[in-house]
């Protein structure tokens, strides 16, 4: 007997659970909801900026590597404007060419090298924005489930009590309300997790990329002007 009213609560959607429950845990779903929808748009973005970058990367340091003089490796970061570790080559290369201005030579190489971290600092804050959002999301978001999850029981419970009876209709609305809020915090949290550890393993080999450049930029310039 207690089949039927059970085949009845699987067929309800998610929508409909959204539109009748009550208020807390409506607020509860949307919130969900939207935190799970911000962090796609955040994942796919930086999906893609990433992707971009590590491609421009390759495409500029092969092109680097095969100049033999600074201003042909000019021409090389202006035809890879996108690539990261053009943001450092410029910075290198605006304190290089202030010191030949100034001295016809390379007088500072310290200066120069506090140049190429400043590149690599302003670089790899650009590559990290909004990552602090992911980990937030990946962080609150099985809690804001949790939250949904013992209020729709103590819904459950309450309608229990004004029954007066164990029945499954009477509690299906509670049950139904914590088990969406458990499975909306969840599917905000994971996906959240898991890009959050793959993009800051590719901003670390990004960050490794571009130490390493300082180094080959730093080679060419002293073969080039001294130090």
């Amino acid at each position: 007997m207690t089949i039927i009213p059970f085949v009845a609560l699987l067929q309800v959607t998610v929508s409909d659970l959204v539109r009748n429950a009550k208020p807390i845990p409506a607020a509860v779903m949307i919130t969900l909801l939207l935190l799970s929808i911000f962090s796609l748009t955040i994942i796919f973005s930086k999906w893609k900026e990433l992707r971009a970058g590590r491609d421009a990367n390759r495409l500029f340091l092969k092109h680097f590597r095969q100049t033999q003089t600074l201003e042909n490796a000019v021409k090389a970061s202006e035809q890879n404007r996108t690539a990261p570790l053009v943001s450092v080559f410029a910075f290198g290369y605006n304190e290089l060419e202030r010191q030949v201005r100034q001295r016809g030579s390379l007088i500072n190489r310290a200066a120069l090298e506090r140049s190429l971290q400043l590149g690599i600092s302003e670089e790899m804050a650009r590559l990290e924005r909004n990552m602090n959002w992911l980990a937030t999301i990946a962080t609150i978001t099985p809690f804001i489930g949790l939250f949904g999850t013992v209020w729709g029981i103590i819904d459950a419970f309450n309608a229990l009590g004004a029954a007066g009876s164990a029945s499954l209709r009477a509690v299906a609305p509670g049950i139904a309300d914590a088990l969406i809020a458990t499975a909306l915090g969840l599917t905000a949290a994971i996906p959240a997790a898991i890009f959050y550890n793959y993009f800051g393993h590719v901003l670390k080999e990004l960050g490794t990329r571009m130490e390493d450049f300082s180094l080959e930029f730093l080679n060419l310039t002293e073969s080039t002007y001294g130090g």
